[in-house]
């Protein structure tokens, strides 16, 4: 049974996570501060954890990037719910670490959507080979890891995801409902910029040369191209 942490403040919001959850079959721990939570970190090494980023004390940003530089942790998948709507506040979530967002007020059946979507890719074996390289950008399928031009490039996992997905898929558009319907496993609305905050990210993570890789064909979606195609 996979094993939730829920970080969260409110009590609630808590409670109606930890009882939804519970619900669809998880095994779920509450914690009210981020403080609690590192602690039990330290015992427990849950499949993902649902952070709030404002809380008492530590805030969720803060214990999110702890979380990231625990050789033990790092890879555990994170949502971050959040009171603020601000594009901004949601680059600074998903830079920091984050692998996805929710705005608060949410629904429990599209967090519980959000939290399948998460384990299954966290989880997922490729069989097609372990490593995909154009262009001077390398991925290792079997351990996660991305370089350009050999510097490593520290990724979550949507941004892990999207890239290897983009690049899997180079000779083609991928339309911005595939992104969404393959990568978070949801229907795509036509209002969430889930999708374009994680793209933004990962341009800026490649650098100038690497994230002109990755080019918007606008209204329809992304295509993985070389540097030079991008300027052509």
């Amino acid at each position: 049974m996979e094993k939730i942490f829920v970080i969260e403040d409110d009590d609630n919001i808590r409670d109606l996570i930890k009882i939804a959850l519970t619900g669809f079959g998880y095994e779920v721990e509450a914690f009210e501060t981020a403080e609690e939570a590192l602690e039990r970190f330290g015992a427990v090494v849950p499949s993902l954890a649902v952070f709030d980023l404002m809380l008492p004390g530590m805030d969720g940003l803060t214990a999110i990037r702890k979380i990231r530089a625990d050789e033990k942790l790092k890879s555990i998948p994170i949502i971050v719910l959040t009171a603020k709507d601000k594009e901004f506040d949601k680059v600074v979530g998903l830079d920091g670490g984050a692998d996805d967002y929710m705005t608060k007020p949410f629904g429990v059946l599209e967090l519980a959507a959000r939290i399948r979507s998460l384990l299954r890719r966290s989880g997922r074996v490729d069989e097609a080979g372990d490593q995909i390289e154009q262009y001077g950008l390398k991925i290792n399928k079997k351990t996660r890891e991305v370089t350009f031009r050999e510097k490593l490039v520290e990724l979550t996992l949507k941004e892990f995801e999207l890239l290897l997905y983009l690049m899997e898929n180079q000779s083609r558009v991928v339309t911005r409902d595939e992104f969404l319907n393959h990568i978070w496993g949801y229907e795509y609305d036509g209002e969430t910029r889930t999708l374009d905050m994680h793209i933004r990210t990962l341009r800026q993570k490649l650098g100038e040369e690497g994230g002109s890789c990755i080019k918007t064909i606008w209204g329809v979606g992304y295509r993985f191209v070389k540097a030079e195609e991008e300027h052509a």
